[in-house]
């Protein structure tokens, strides 16, 4: 039943398995770590009118939809059949 290559087949697997781990977590390329805590200014973000536009919309839309649920739900709630 025991093979006098089974801990040689153990470390072939472990060794293989230790690549392809290293082979997964290759980083893309060398970029410099920044931090954002120790800089005096953050980033400026830029507001595209575009998303600015959708997502107005997107809160007018959801709020419209939570009101109608509501809405719906007192209905079914307490007013009488």
């Amino acid at each position: 039943m025991n093979s006098l290559f089974a801990p040689v087949q153990w470390l072939l697997f472990l060794a293989l398995w230790r690549m392809s781990y290293e082979a997964a977590n290759i980083p893309d390329s060398p970029r410099p770590v920044k931090n954002f805590l120790m800089e005096s200014s953050s980033p400026v973000e830029v507001p595209d009118p575009v998303e600015k536009e959708w997502s107005e919309k997107a809160v007018k839309r959801y709020a419209d939809a939570q009101e109608k649920k509501w809405r719906r739900w007192k209905e079914a709630m307490f007013e009488a059949k």
